[in-house]
């Protein structure tokens, strides 16, 4: 359900807003709980919302930093979503936080409960690693299951990957969709849409009674 759209005019003043938004969503849950946990996503979309969070003033000791999912790709990789965090994120100021990989890491699930997560959208529908067409859909977006990291294999996924089930997203306090450029706006459109959610993976998101707050520039 998407309760709120924060719409801007370029990539810059949305990337300063959207990690103005989410330092101000881990400064909160850090005063209420001690300690936040943040999910964001990997691809070419979130780089430069991940550079302007790093320099934000958070008690960064306090956040673990995960992903959202991850392609079974080795750091070294240009594929991987660690190395787009450990070099774009994890630097300045938020060089102090925790960062957990969910690839070739078994204890991924134990920083659950999530508390922000940020997801990205792609052309085909999917979001997280829910493909259409994935081996292990169905059991992703369960909302029944027990929060889980999750391995999917899928046409469109070029590398296996490993996901956080919709039971894991769904157990954050804040979920924001970034997205950006006409094309995700247009297959946003048709993601509200009837149809089913096997064939746009990410209705399963907007169709759920949880707040969204979409982020979206031109």
């Amino acid at each position: 359900m998407i309760a709120a759209e924060r719409l801007f005019a370029d990539r810059e003043r949305l990337a300063w807003h959207l990690a103005s938004d989410v330092a101000g969503a881990l400064r909160r849950t850090i005063a209420e709980k001690g300690k936040a946990t943040l999910a964001v996503s990997g691809g070419a979309t979130p780089r430069l919302f991940l550079e302007k969070l790093s320099q934000m003033g958070i008690p960064w000791p306090q956040v673990t930093a995960t992903l959202v999912d991850e392609r079974q790709v080795s750091e070294d990789s240009e594929r991987s979503n660690a190395r787009l965090v450990r070099t774009s994120l994890i630097q300045n100021k938020a060089a102090a936080a925790r960062f957990a990989p969910l690839y070739e890491n078994p204890s991924a699930a134990d920083v659950l409960p999530l508390d922000v997560v940020v997801l990205g959208m792609g052309n085909d529908g999917h979001t997280a690693s829910f493909f259409p067409g994935g081996d292990r859909l169905a059991e992703a977006l369960d909302p029944a299951a027990a929060p889980a990291v999750i391995e999917m294999i899928a046409p469109g996924a070029g590398e296996p990957r490993l996901t956080f089930n919709l039971s894991a997203l769904q157990s954050a306090s804040v979920l924001m969709l970034h997205i950006e450029g006409p094309e995700k706006r247009k297959t946003l459109e048709r993601a509200l849409g009837e149809g089913p959610v096997s064939e746009m993976p990410v209705r399963a998101v907007l169709r759920s009674h949880i707040p969204l707050t979409l982020y979206w520039c031109r």
